[in-house]
């Protein structure tokens, strides 16, 4: 989770890079607030963003929101069926549900963020202890993917749980929205638009990442994106997490090095941990 706050709205236009997990921007500001759209597609307030986005925006004045990223297993049971986003980017409200503005309401009345946190770290237990987890093999599947970095074949996944390729394929598929090798190409995405951002050139990149050449990189990146690996290297503080916390710790307040000039706060939740180092909420099941 991450929490971004500053005394007077101001005004933000970034792209937001795809990232490995479900995310939930809960905007908390007064007035107009925030404005988005990916592919075409536009909405205005509080949303949830799939894998693999594309070309998401985000611009408005913006005075708090929170960040909430999920590991993608999580997020199907906490949100149940919506979860299958997918690419796409859909309105909180209507993936939430009919409690949306009591959510928001709450975490709009809380006194600090370490509050704030601890609310929604309760309402996401309460969700899933209503909604059943994902397959074991997908569960299974989806970490062997991240902890190899995006380096994995699907066949030997398949081979690891027991399950055809097209088995595993079709389940996953239809629990987490996205196919495993394109899964696969997003974890390997997001190592190497962490390594961009922290500075080591495309070349290099390309070979620490497993991509065949700068040119191979250079499309997947503009592929998951729309920008190029130049660019990504730029990504704002909300989208490229050690970026905007160099070396901190959870629940340290740091100061933002993207152009909002928010002073963002993160926690992990009681009985949960860091995903290496970034703000993803996973859990055991």
């Amino acid at each position: 989770m991450a929490g971004f706050s500053q005394h007077v709205s101001a005004f933000v236009d970034m792209a937001m890079v795809a990232h490995p997990s479900v995310t939930l921007l809960i905007d908390l500001s007064d007035g107009d607030g925030i404005v988005y759209g990916a592919r075409g597609r536009h909405g205005h307030g509080s949303f949830v963003v799939g894998l693999a986005p594309g070309d998401l925006r985000v611009a408005g004045r913006v005075g708090a929101c929170l960040q909430i990223r999920l590991e993608p297993a999580v997020a199907a049971a906490v949100l149940g069926p919506s979860a299958a986003l997918g690419g796409r980017v859909e309105s909180f409200e209507d993936v939430w549900g009919r409690e949306t503005e009591r959510v928001k309401d709450a975490l709009r009345a809380a006194g600090s963020w370490d509050e704030r946190f601890a609310l929604a770290a309760d309402l996401l237990r309460r969700r899933m202890a209503d909604r059943a987890p994902v397959d074991p093999e997908v569960a299974h599947t989806w970490r062997t993917t991240l902890a190899g970095r995006g380096r994995v074949r699907v066949d030997a996944l398949a081979e690891q749980v027991g399950w055809s390729r097209k088995r595993l394929s079709a389940r996953f598929h239809a629990q987490l929205g996205i196919t495993p090798k394109r899964a696969a190409r997003l974890v390997r995405f997001d190592h190497a638009a962490h390594l961009l951002a922290g500075g080591l050139a495309p070349a290099s990149v390309a070979f620490e990442s497993g991509y065949v050449d700068q040119s191979h990189l250079h499309r997947e990146v503009r592929a998951f994106t729309g920008l190029t690996p130049t660019a990504v290297a730029g990504a704002p503080w909300l989208a490229i997490d050690e970026v905007a916390w160099p070396g901190s710790s959870p629940a340290r307040p740091m100061g933002s090095t993207g152009s909002a000039g928010a002073a963002p706060r993160r926690m992990a939740p009681p009985g949960r941990a860091w995903n290496r180092g970034r703000t993803a909420f996973t859990d055991a099941r």
